[in-house]
């Protein structure tokens, strides 16, 4: 059984920076893909980074340039940096893995407020 478990979530205040950690039960480099996810109330789940075994990137158009997603195979790890938060950016992140399954962490609550 695979086990994601997130933490570094918490209250910030608006420009503010979070670093996202996601700590994998078994190799990294088991996961073809390893992403963020972020559902706010009322919105549903969406995607906001993603990377490959060959580090390859994805990201949402509402975090390009602000969120950067990377991942340390030697520390079974992906991490999300955010910088520039904003308000709109309040929510709970997800940390997903995907090989020939797929595996979400239990959430971390990323706030941002003044």
């Amino acid at each position: 059984q695979v086990q994601l478990v997130e933490s570094g979530g918490g209250l910030v205040q608006p420009g503010g920076s979070l670093r996202l950690s996601c700590a994998a039960s078994r190799s990294t480099y088991s996961f073809n893909t390893m992403a963020w996810y972020r559902q706010a109330p009322g919105k549903q789940r969406e995607l906001v980074a993603a990377i490959t075994t060959g580090a390859v990137t994805n990201y949402a158009d509402s975090v390009k340039g602000r969120f950067t997603i990377s991942r340390d195979n030697a520390k079974n790890t992906v991490y999300l940096q955010l910088n520039s938060l904003k308000p709109e950016d309040t929510a709970v992140y997800y940390c997903y893995a995907r090989n020939y399954a797929s595996y979400w962490g239990q959430g971390t609550q990323v706030t941002v407020s003044s």
